[in-house]
């Protein structure tokens, strides 16, 4: 008897606690918030979206997802998404891209890259930032995606993380573009900064990891793809590192940093 009255208590509570997060019921309750969020955050948004709407960053005109041969095989349109964002590490779209589009004159298959000595990659992709890093990176991973992969790319983030050169954003990324599937929101610098500076974090994040676990917890995951498009877009335009453009900005009036900025 004692268990059954000990399942019913359990059961009583499990119920009073799936009914806290629902809205009240035509009693004119507001429903609970299961989760923190920042205030303003959606206008915060929709501003930061009309200022992207002309879509003239370099991000855009240069980014990653310009950067492969979409009329390429499906397995090589990936493998160059995944070189693209290798080399974007710390490095501006505009070299990222030139840098793409030399590799591609050669012909940018797993193959063709095996077959390439490392001067005369480091040669093609250079001035791309700690680009002798990235070439013994490029070798190591293009080796890897060869024997293990069949000449494509893994399909999940966990795969991704594991090849050589290869970080959360850059497979959060690869998702995104090469395969069409968001298992997460990529941060990068950009992002990181100004999800600090909106408050978009409950508390201030010290790395674009932190700050991608912090974001995912509230933001509502149909905008995770968006995210970094925006983010990244209007940290190359407005929201600069240093001396943002905040006289610029539609959202100075409420923006927790522009006043001290």
């Amino acid at each position: 008897a004692g268990s059954q009255i000990q399942g019913t208590r359990q059961s009583r509570r499990r119920k009073s606690l799936a009914i806290a997060y629902e809205a009240g019921q035509g009693d004119g309750a507001e429903p609970r918030r299961a989760r923190w969020e920042p205030p303003r955050w959606r206008e915060q948004l929709q501003r930061i979206r009309d200022m992207r709407s002309s879509r003239d960053a370099p991000v855009d005109e240069m980014g990653v997802q310009r950067c492969y041969d979409s009329s390429a095989p499906p397995e090589v349109m990936r493998y160059q998404v995944l070189l693209a964002l290798m080399l974007s590490s710390q490095t501006k779209d505009q070299v990222t891209s030139a840098a793409m589009l030399r590799l591609r004159r050669r012909g940018l298959t797993v193959d063709s890259v095996l077959q390439m000595d490392d001067e005369t990659l480091g040669q093609i992709i250079y001035p791309v930032g700690f680009w002798r890093n990235k070439v013994k990176y490029i070798k190591q991973t293009t080796a890897i995606l060869k024997q293990k992969y069949g000449g494509d790319i893994p399909s999940t983030v966990e795969e991704l993380v594991q090849l050589p050169g290869v970080g959360p954003k850059m497979a959060h990324l690869a998702m995104h573009i090469a395969w069409d599937s968001v298992a997460g929101i990529a941060v990068d610098t950009h992002v990181h900064r100004i999800s600090n500076r909106l408050k978009w974090v409950k508390k201030e994040t010290k790395s674009p990891e932190e700050t991608r676990v912090a974001l995912e917890e509230w933001l509502p995951r149909d905008l995770w793809k968006e995210i970094n498009w925006l983010l990244v877009g209007f940290g190359q335009q407005t929201c600069l590192p240093v001396k943002p453009r905040c006289s610029q900005c539609l959202n100075q009036d409420i923006c927790p940093a522009a006043k001290r900025l």
